[in-house]
């Protein structure tokens, strides 16, 4: 390695998707589609390749280069190929630490391809997505619901879920520590300060700054938002809180003091939140064994957040193991 990589934590090839489509450079998709054995990737990981840069990571960084590569080769023929690594592989210099062997299917893909727009258009309206392919043609559709991946051995399927998003309610050091880090993370922030400042404390962050109830029901609350309260008794955090567990939000938390819990949970019942929504609740917020400081409350979150949010998703996630026994044996077809 010669240059840091960057762009390896990108695990969404959406997110730079749409900066090369803006710019019209030319791309490739590369997907993860069989495992046979341990690997550090599940089959539906992918890397997004232009002539001068990759995206994402498939097994620790053992093939990446070696994937864009010949991604580049296959957007100057104009043809997919699929690649074999690892056990059953010709190509004996390139080792994968984790022994197993792994199947790559690299496509070329055109900026107007129908299947493209479809999937930008999901990403933007904040809408599954389920995306097929065999390398030369594509499409995809919106839908409820799919498994998160699958693969015949000539034609994949991978689920396209929106991506995560925490809604932060507060302007403290822990809620703009939390907004950096889950920023840092890939996942999407907004920020709610009602009557906070013009603009918002650094860029690419949503900001609203009306109270939370309002702010909540503006921004639409999906089953991919969790929602924090990390303002301090605020005499409209309550409505904010009884807001976000009667939504969709896979996770909802407060910050505060147990001794002050059981007041607040009365409040929320005179808001007309039921006991199951309220057992919804995660009070005191984030994961425990953490420190007070607002950068280890903020990590707590954001850490407990993930947690969630994978969570919520790992029987898709189980489902998508390769449905085919059978991997192509050649390293390049």
């Amino acid at each position: 390695m010669t240059t840091w990589r960057l762009t390896a934590a990108i695990d969404d090839i959406r997110e730079p998707l749409a900066h090369v489509l803006h710019a019209g450079d030319l791309f490739a998709i590369a997907t993860l589609v069989a495992v046979e054995g341990s690997a550090p990737r599940d089959p539906g990981a992918q890397m997004l390749i232009t002539p001068s840069e990759y995206w994402g990571f498939l097994s620790g960084g053992c093939i990446e280069a070696d994937v864009a590569r010949h991604a580049r080769e296959a957007m100057a023929a104009g043809a997919a190929r699929t690649l074999r690594y690892g056990e059953g592989s010709p190509w004996i210099d390139i080792k994968l630490a984790c022994g197993s062997g792994i199947t790559v299917l690299v496509e070329p893909v055109a900026d107007d391809d129908p299947a493209v727009a479809v999937l930008m258009q999901g990403h933007a309206a904040r809408r599954p997505v389920r995306w097929e392919s065999g390398g030369e043609h594509r499409r995809a559709a919106m839908c409820s619901d799919a498994p998160a991946f699958a693969w015949d051995g000539q034609t994949y399927a991978r689920l396209f879920e929106p991506a995560a998003r925490l809604v932060l309610i507060g302007e403290d050091g822990a809620a703009l520590a939390a907004a950096a880090i889950a920023a840092q993370s890939g996942i999407e922030v907004v920020l709610v300060v009602p009557g906070g400042p013009e603009a918002p404390p650094f860029p690419g962050l949503h900001y609203h700054r009306t109270a939370p109830a309002p702010a909540l029901a503006a921004i639409g609350i999906d089953r991919w938002t969790a929602v924090a309260v990390l303002s301090h008794d605020r005499e409209d955090d309550e409505r904010g809180l009884a807001a976000a567990l009667t939504s969709e939000a896979f996770y909802v938390g407060a910050i505060g003091a147990r001794a002050r819990l059981d007041a607040r949970l009365a409040r929320l019942r005179g808001h007309g939140v039921s006991a199951a929504d309220i057992a919804r609740l995660h009070a005191p917020i984030g994961l425990q064994g953490f420190g007070k400081a607002p950068r280890d409350i903020a990590l707590s979150l954001v850490a407990e957040v993930a947690q969630a949010f994978h969570a919520r998703s790992a029987t898709s996630r189980s489902e998508g193991a390769s449905i085919s026994s059978t991997a192509p044996t050649a390293s390049v077809s």
